[in-house]
């Protein structure tokens, strides 16, 4: 195979599962050293092994992405043990779906747990690493979602909606400044992809699932693995020239 990221340290977010951990081992197998970063240690630790089973290095790092201060130490720690960050992963997420008219605490809670985690979240993560991005022109990957352009057919996940379209926001904005550093910035948008953050929705719900479905030409559902070959491309030389914009990785489902 060739190594399309040979001589990259890459910073993941999220990377104790799902996509997130399926990146990280896609780059270990394109030669790229890992940090995983993710709230759950543990998780970080198994996706490590698989890293490892890749034939690659990787380091875990604890870390609260709402909290700006532990973002700003964890990208010193990863710094000293990896060398200089190349490629920044924004993967780490949380989705929850009610409706805005719901009990207001629940409305309340759900609103600023997801913004702080998808949106803040990554601003914090990306801050932290902002000097070592410049300073190597380095690559930013966001994980947006077919929900960085529209609302999905269920009238009930407004706050993960505002947040995937933050994201892109935040995608072409951080393109236009840091261009002139090299830095490229771009995002990709996964339409439904079966992962332990959506299982139990997947579960019991499946006429969500069947919405989803009914409007996406290929007909399935996504894996983890789907959004490996995306990743993979903008955080390599292969994308030389790409920055600003948004690969979808949704099956088809905006076609419709």
């Amino acid at each position: 195979m060739t190594k399309l990221l040979q001589g990259h340290c890459a910073v993941i977010t999220g990377a104790g599962s799902g996509i997130g951990q399926a990146i990280a081992v896609g780059y270990a197998e394109h030669g790229a050293k890992v940090a995983l970063l993710d709230i759950d240690k543990s998780a970080a630790e198994a996706t490590a092994q698989q890293v490892a089973e890749a034939g690659g290095k990787a380091s875990c790092f604890e870390v609260d992405v709402a909290n700006r201060q532990q973002c700003a130490e964890i990208a010193q720690g990863v710094v000293d043990e990896l060398g200089k960050v190349t490629i920044l992963v924004n993967n780490a997420g949380i989705n929850r779906r009610n409706p805005i008219t719901a009990d207001q605490a629940d409305v309340f809670k759900d609103w600023d747990d997801i913004i702080d985690i998808n949106v803040k979240g990554v601003f914090n993560i990306t801050h932290a690493f902002i000097e070592q991005l410049r300073a190597n022109k380095g690559r930013v990957v966001n994980i947006g979602s077919i929900q960085s352009f529209v609302h999905v057919r269920t009238p009930n996940s407004a706050a993960y909606t505002t947040s995937k379209h933050g994201v892109l926001g935040f995608t072409k904005a951080l393109a236009a400044e840091l261009g002139k550093d090299g830095v490229r910035v771009n995002a990709i948008g996964p339409g439904l992809i079966e992962t332990p953050l959506n299982a139990h929705s997947r579960a019991n719900n499946p006429d969500l699932v069947k919405i989803f479905l009914d409007h996406t030409p290929l007909g399935r559902a996504g894996q983890a693995g789907d959004i490996v070959g995306p990743a993979v491309f903008l955080a390599s030389d292969m994308a030389a020239y790409v920055t600003g914009t948004i690969i979808m990785a949704d099956g088809g489902y905006r076609t419709i």
